[in-house]
Order: structure tokens, then C-alpha cells, then sequence
């Protein structure tokens, strides 16, 4: 009975494979039936299901960039420059240092982004490195030839030659820069019809189309496409920083070059790269249309930028720092030091004051502070909401004009302290300014930093000066206790200590312990 159960099992079994194999035979006579049935032929009405397929996907495929490449790049241009490194020696430290590889990827940025040396300068005899060649890329903004590019492209250029897309040559002299943005215009006299593009008018979207066009490695009218990566971003190129980063490829000679959204207007000025390597890793950096238009215009009225000034050092509000403060939300700047006679200190403005909006508009961070200020006219009248110890208050100033180069100010402490009497809430050693030389009159120095307390953990060292504790000014270490005890019983969880390091005055959290 086993046996035969067995052998119907087994037979059982083979039938059903022979049928699957027939099934699979049949689906696989049926794909050749349809791959060679004429195109008009609808097989078991296969086709009929896969025609809409297909039209889905051709819907899905982007269109190509063609006819938007062929209406802004004869507006492109390549951007050739000489330099004689002879007579600069800032140049020639600069230059030496763009072909150095021992720089980190932060580090090759936009003064190393713009220029091709050709066999590099290691090792070339001294006659021959004189005079160098760099290149980068521009664009037309006007038909009587006016050009954008970047600044770190012409910086210290004894000579600019510009070459079209037709590959028409033409001199060009450079009518002002702006170092601070990495931005230059130039000037190509002699026509009145050169093909230009315009500067959008909208912030691009995150994950709209961007075509950048120019000069990477010298193989001018090269184009590449992405998407916008991000905006916003802080390279820590300067207090300016506002960069969109992109993700078609650029690289070295892709400095001053556009970068169009899909309606063939400038959305960014390609000038930095992120970059292990030295080439395109797909992380790109443009100047915002909305600030290349500001300092452009400026720079062709008065082949310079002018900005307003606040004269104040400022740094973003952590949380620690707006719960020490009494502020329900971490926004806004908190000021390290208004310098004296500037607009702010005129205007009553105190260190330990966190600006909050300016003429209405509530401000994010230092950065947003920053950028605020200075595209705003030097002598225009501007509202500040200021949170001073505690209360809120609105400052009315008129802004200066920012210098073109700030002094430093203070010395830093570079001789022995000796030992003081200890703060253990904030593990610090303390001794009064008067008595260390070189430390000044005001507050008190650090002597001793315990590194597990709180006070190392938020970067305090030996030979700061806390020069006030609470929005208290404080000479010495019996002043600082009495401080720290009315925060703690105040129910704080934190303290203020307004610190001076080295030229720089700063503002510290620190938890108490």
C-alpha cells in the first residue's frame, strides 16, 4: 500500500513539474510571440497594456536642455588673465599656495577654484615664473559689455582677455571687485551688440533644474546640468556666506561662470567647490542672483561697494545662552562688544544686548544680521528690536559706512598667572585683572581651568578675561561668587560670562554645576 501511495506521490509530482515547465514554455513562446509580431499586431492584447507604459514613461523623461543652451551660451565667456607675480608678493604666496596639495577640502575653495597652471610652477626656472596664466568664466549682462565674473578670477591681473563661443577674442579692463562676495564686473569696450543674459528675479526652489556653462580646465563652452542642492549655506568664506549649492559638475575654470534655471536667468555665479580631490564631487557653490545684482549695480555706478555699519561683534544665540538670558527662543544675535563712537554704541547699545529685528524683520542668527546690515545704504535710518537686560526695547540709529579694513583691538596675555582662589561651580581658577600684567583693569582672569568642569567644556582657557558674569561687571573673585549665587537661586540653569580672548570679546553659557 506504501508503494503505491509512494509512486502516486512521485508521479503526482512529475506531472505537476511537466506542467509547470508547460507553463513556463508557454509564457516564454508567448514574450517571442510579441517580440516578433509586427508592430501593428496586438497579441492576446498584450500591446494594448503596454502602450499607455509607455507613454507614462515618455511623459516622465525630462526634456533635454538644448534649446535653453543654445539661448544663453553665446553669452558665456572664457576669462583669460596674466599675472606678474614679480611685483606682488601677496600673489605670489597666494598663487604657490593654489598649487599646493596640502590644503583640506574646505581649503579649496574659491581663491584656488578659478585658475589652471599648465605643468604646475614647482621646479620652473625663476625667469620663466614671472608672468602666470589663469582662467576662469564670465558672463554678458548687457550688450554694451558689461561682464560678471568673480574676483579671485582677475585679483591682481595685470592683463584680461575675454573669448566668446564663436571664439572672438576681445581685451577687457576690469571696473571694480568685491572681495567680501567674490565678485568682479568687467568691461569689454567696442561693441554694442554682445549677447547677454539677466538675473532672476525668484530664489530658486530646492530641487529645481540648474545648466552651468563655462571654462573647466580651459575647455571653454562646456555645460553641465543638476538640480539645486541646497540654499543658504555658510562655507565660512566670510559673515556674508549665503551660498546656493548645486550639483551639476563644475570645476577649476567654472569660477565666474552662470549657473540658469530653466527660463535661461541667472540663479547663481559658480564660485567654490567642496573637493577631496581637486575635481567635481557634485558639491558646488554659487552667489545668490538676488546679492550678485546689488553688488553689480554698485560696482558699475561706483567701481566699489559700499555697506552699511553697525560697528558691533556679534555671535548667534544658543540655547543655553537664551535661557540664561530669560529669551523663550534661541534667535537672533547677541552682542560681544559695540566699538566705541560706532552707530550701535551711540545708540545705547550695551554688550550683552541680543538684536532681534531689524526694521521689522526678526533675525535668525549673526549671519542673517550681518547680511541685513549691509545691504542696507551707509546713513539710512534703521529700527533695531533690542532685548536688554531682560526688557525689550526698539533703537532707532543711523547705520555708518563699513570701513575697508578694521584694526584689532586688545593684546593678548602671554605671560604666567599666579594661582587664585577657586569658582568649583564653573571648575575655574580666578585671580583680578589688576593684578596680572598684561591683563588689563576689567575682570578677572583665568588661572587655573579644571578640564572636567563646565567652564572647559565650553571652551574657556587659561588667560581669558571674564569681564562680566550675569550682565554684572565683575573685578574680582568674591564679585563672581555673588553672581553665580543669584543665578543659581534666580533658578537659571545656566550663567552668562562675557569673555575676552585674545583681540575678541565673546559670550559663554556655561551650565551651572
Amino acid at each position: 500500500m506504501n508503494d503505491r501511495v509512494n509512486s502516486d506521490i512521485t508521479t503526482s509530482r512529475k506531472i505537476l513539474r511537466t506542467r509547470r515547465l508547460a507553463l513556463l514554455g508557454t509564457v516564454a513562446a508567448l514574450g517571442a510571440a510579441v517580440l516578433a509580431a509586427a508592430p501593428g499586431a496586438l497579441p492576446f492584447g498584450i500591446t494594448s497594456f503596454a502602450a499607455p507604459a509607455q507613454a507614462a514613461e515618455t511623459a516622465a523623461t525630462p526634456p533635454g536642455f538644448g534649446d535653453l543652451v543654445a539661448k544663453v551660451k553665446p553669452a558665456v565667456i572664457s576669462v583669460r588673465v596674466r599675472i606678474d607675480q614679480s611685483n606682488d608678493k601677496s600673489a605670489m604666496l597666494q598663487q604657490n599656495r593654489m598649487d599646493s596639495d596640502e590644503d583640506s577640502p574646505l581649503d579649496q575653495f574659491s581663491r584656488q577654484f578659478g585658475f589652471r597652471f599648465p605643468g604646475g610652477m614647482n621646479g620652473m626656472p625663476r625667469q620663466r615664473r614671472q608672468m602666470i596664466t589663469g582662467e576662469g568664466s564670465g558672463f554678458f549682462i548687457s550688450a554694451d559689455g558689461y561682464a560678471v565674473t568673480n574676483n579671485h578670477v582677475v585679483d591682481h591681473a595685470e592683463s584680461v582677455q575675454v573669448t566668446m563661443d564663436d571664439g572672438t577674442t576681445y581685451t577687457a579692463k576690469v571696473v571694480g571687485t568685491d572681495p567680501k562676495t567674490d565678485l568682479a564686473l568687467i568691461k569689454v569696450e567696442g561693441k554694442k551688440d554682445f549677447p547677454f543674459v539677466k538675473f532672476s528675479d525668484q530664489k530658486p526652489r530646492i530641487g529645481d533644474w540648474v545648466v552651468a556653462v563655462g571654462n573647466p580646465f580651459g575647455l571653454g563652452g562646456t555645460v553641465t546640468a543638476g538640480i539645486v542642492s541646497a540654499s543658504g549655506r555658510d562655507i565660512g568664506n566670510g559673515p556674508y556666506d549665503d551660498f546656493i549649492q548645486i550639483d551639476a559638475p563644475i570645476n577649476k575654470g567654472n569660477s565666474g561662470g552662470p549657473a540658469f534655471d530653466m527660463s535661461g536667468n541667472v540663479i547663481g555665479v559658480n564660485t567654490a567647490i567642496f573637493s577631496p580631490s581637486g575635481g567635481s564631487v557634485g558639491i558646488g557653490f554659487d552667489i545668490p542672483a538676488t546679492t550678485a545684482k546689488l553688488v553689480v549695480a554698485q560696482l558699475k555706478d561706483k567701481g566699489a561697494v559700499t555697506r552699511g555699519w553697525l560697528g558691533v561683534q556679534v555671535q548667534p544665540v544658543t540655547p543655553d545662552i537664551a535661557d540664561s538670558l530669560g529669551l523663550k527662543e534661541a534667535r537672533g544675535a547677541i552682542v560681544d562688544n559695540p566699538q566705541p563712537a560706532s552707530p550701535a554704541a551711540k545708540a545705547g547699545i550695551e554688550a550683552g544686548d541680543v538684536i532681534t529685528a531689524v526694521n521689522g524683520t526678526a533675525v535668525k542668527d549673526s549671519r542673517d544680521l550681518a547680511r541685513t546690515i549691509a545691504t542696507l545704504a551707509p546713513g539710512s535710518s534703521v529700527k533695531l528690536d533690542v532685548f536688554h537686560k531682560g526688557e525689550s526695547k526698539t533703537v532707532t540709529l543711523a547705520l555708518g559706512e563699513l570701513p575697508n579694513e578694521r584694526q584689532a583691538q586688545g593684546k593678548a596675555y602671554d605671560g604666567k598667572v599666579p594661582p587664585g582662589a577657586g569658582t568649583p561651580r564653573l571648575g575655574l581658577g580666578l585671580a583680578p585683572a589688576g593684578d596680572v600684567q598684561g591683563a588689563g583693569r576689567e575682570g578677572v582672569v583665568v588661572t587655573e581651568v579644571d578640564p572636567e568642569g563646565p567652564a572647559a567644556q565650553r571652551g574657556i582657557q587659561t588667560g581669558d578675561v571674564i569681564l562680566n558674569v550675569g550682565g554684572k561687571a565683575v573685578s574680582n573673585v568674591a564679585e563672581v561668587r555673588s553672581e553665580l549665587a543669584q543665578a543659581k537661586s534666580s533658578g537659571k540653569r545656566s550663567v552668562l560670562l562675557q569673555v575676552r580672548s585674545a583681540d575678541a570679546t565673546r559670550f559663554v553659557a556655561v551650565p551651572l554645576a
